[in-house]
């Protein structure tokens, strides 16, 4: 087991780790930017490096700087958490090239998934259900145009790279296809230093399903369940749950064992989720795979017992995994929101600035991930997210009357937040029978 872990991350998440390797008998080494110093978490670290100024290009986001901190701080392996270089092969190639283990999947294994055209061919040889498309990028217009007859129109044009709705377009006839395809290539350049492009049949109205899956490096491969993250703006995730909401057992059943197959497929190692978009009539079709613990890991925590953090931990330092498939049973429902300093009556723009007044919830069922207190200042440099409100109940009723009460008790002042949103959120009806799509929000507010 690793004596020293080097966070290369910051906030919650950066905490979150910090606190599993405490529990573990291990030091941790934070980094932090200019921005974030004196933030209480720090303190919690064995060791704490400056690595540069606030912007995230030249402190959390510089691979020789961060390396320069891990030799310092004599780490044995980095953990990236979530965003920033948490899916960035290069980095974890550097990570091994300087005998430091990184914690998730190996530079190879991000690579093949972390371009979709690839990762939909591992699915189709793993026989996991793909959404009708194109045959590859789409290297000129005339094939864009010939693919979308094809499947017939909406049709959805997707970067072959990142994620998070970058370079996406939805297409409803030739006109928006063309224009979309500048747009979309334009803007994945942009972001991701690739401009390629693929087309898939837009699915209406459809949920949005991802499987949590754990594999070690001894060819074992488990799935801890699904989560409902179908809740969006602008394809980011405000609401997750556990179990999915109205989908039936078969369906979650053969969709986690899809999940797994994908996964032995492409030789994937640590935590990842399999994203699957399922339609009206419980079909479900593979989009991609996130090659990172994800922001809402605690919800599956809470429903599995099973610290992802922990076990993460534990697989890059060459551990079996303890458990198998058939042990590992989802108990009660959990339900995540995401709190941001956003204000969502004003296109939810972003809300810098300190807090003034901080009251959390509590009681029973209730869990909150944050690292924020009364006189912090939420910076604009970063994202917004103040935290994670997640509760764990017998039934998703309970957790939805326990969320309910929960908000109720949440105060932060000083700065504009989503709780309101929130709020109604978890009195809709709609929301209340389980029937929300990837378009909810948009058609409800």
């Amino acid at each position: 087991m690793f004596q020293r872990i080097l966070v290369a991350n910051r906030g919650e998440i950066a905490l979150r780790i910090i606190r599993a390797c405490r529990e573990m008998g291990i030091e941790s080494v934070a980094i932090f930017s200019e921005a974030d110093r004196g933030a209480h978490y720090l303190e919690l670290a064995d060791e704490a490096i400056c690595i540069g100024p606030a912007a995230a290009s030249e402190s959390y986001l510089t691979i020789n700087r961060i390396i320069s901190a891990a030799e310092i701080g004599n780490v044995q392996a980095i953990h990236p958490g979530y965003g920033f270089l948490a899916e960035n092969a290069h980095f974890a190639e550097v990570c091994q090239s300087c005998n430091i283990e990184f914690i998730g999947p190996s530079h190879e294994a991000m690579l093949r998934l972390g371009d979709k055209i690839t990762a939909k061919t591992i699915a189709e040889e793993a026989k996991v259900p793909l959404v009708p498309g194109s045959d590859g990028l789409i290297a000129k217009e005339s094939q864009a145009i010939e693919t979308a007859n094809q499947i017939g129109y909406p049709v959805l044009i997707k970067a072959t790279a990142g994620g998070g709705g970058k370079g996406m377009r939805v297409a409803r006839n030739e006109a928006e296809l063309k224009s979309g395809l500048k747009s979309a290539s334009m803007e994945a350049e942009k972001a991701f230093k690739n401009a390629g492009v693929y087309l898939e049949k837009y699915i209406e109205n459809p949920r949005h399903v991802e499987v949590q899956i754990i594999a070690d490096r001894h060819g074992h491969a488990v799935h801890l369940w699904e989560r409902d993250c179908s809740l969006q703006r602008k394809h980011q995730k405000l609401v997750e749950e556990s179990p999915g909401p109205l989908l039936p057992d078969d369906v979650r059943e053969n969709i986690c064992k899809s999940a797994v197959r994908l996964i032995k497929s492409a030789n994937y190692t640590n935590a990842g989720t399999v994203e699957f978009l399922v339609d009206k009539d419980f079909n479900f079709y593979f989009i991609e795979v996130n090659a990172r613990i994800q922001v809402e890991h605690p919800v599956t925590e809470l429903v599995t017992g099973i610290d992802l953090i922990q076990q993460q931990i534990r697989i890059a330092a060459g551990e079996t995994l303890p458990y198998t498939q058939r042990q590992i049973v989802s108990r009660g429902s959990a339900i995540e929101v995401r709190i941001n300093a956003e204000d969502p009556a004003n296109d939810f723009r972003g809300s810098p600035g300190t807090i003034t007044k901080l009251r959390l919830p509590g009681g029973p069922g209730v869990r909150f991930d944050s690292h924020v207190y009364e006189g912090y200042r939420i910076s604009p440099y970063y994202d917004s997210m103040i935290g994670k409100l997640i509760v764990h109940r017998e039934t998703r009723t309970d957790a939805i009357n326990c969320m309910r009460r929960a908000l109720d008790e949440f105060v932060v002042e000083g700065v504009k937040t989503t709780i309101p949103l929130a709020k109604k959120i978890f009195r809709h009806p709609k929301f209340i029978d389980g029937s929300v799509d990837t378009g909810f929000l948009e058609r409800a507010w």
